[in-house]
């Protein structure tokens, strides 16, 4: 049987990060927002010199999943000044975790959570904190299941679109 393996994504693999992570993204949101949006944020947010400033980021740390010599998902953490939001010392934050569709029933996510869990372990955070769209119930469920609780919302720019997302965190003290 052939397993998943977590690996950290270095500077030269910045193509592949692109491609999965525009994959990733469109497939998870593409039926709910205009092709235009969709368009603008893909190549705004996954551009090659956004993704190399990020991967360049001493604060932030990318983790694919490969299954048979593919990358099938990822995972990105930001700490301290690099979260989106809190930029608390004592948290880190999961940004994304986003899987390919046909590879979702492999528990590939709880891969990815569990490789930031131990992380925010080692580096004796108290919580891992995120956000997650109000209309993926999917999403919120995963998260729930690992112990995280709603503590707050806030807004999510899709394009034009403002979107609702639920911040969620897991104490870990």
């Amino acid at each position: 049987m052939n397993t998943v393996s977590i690996r950290k994504v270095e500077l030269t693999d910045i193509e592949i990060l692109q491609d999965l992570a525009k994959k990733t993204f469109y497939e998870t949101f593409e039926s709910f927002n205009t092709k235009e949006d969709m368009q603008n944020y893909l190549n705004e947010n996954f551009s090659i010199d956004k993704l190399r400033s990020e991967l360049e980021n001493p604060l932030s740390e990318f983790y694919f999943a490969e299954f048979e010599h593919k990358m099938v998902g990822y995972l990105k953490i930001n700490s301290s000044k690099a979260q989106t939001e809190i930029k608390n010392t004592n948290s880190l934050e999961i940004e994304r975790i986003y899987i390919l569709q046909g590879y979702q029933k492999m528990k590939i996510g709880q891969l990815l959570f569990e490789k930031a869990l131990s992380i925010a372990k080692t580096e004796n955070y108290e919580y891992i904190w995120l956000g997650v769209w109000e209309e993926n119930p999917k999403a919120i469920a995963f998260y729930k299941k690992n112990g995280f609780i709603e503590f707050d919302k806030h807004i999510f720019r899709l394009g034009d679109d403002e979107q609702t997302d639920i911040m969620m965190k897991l104490n870990l003290k």
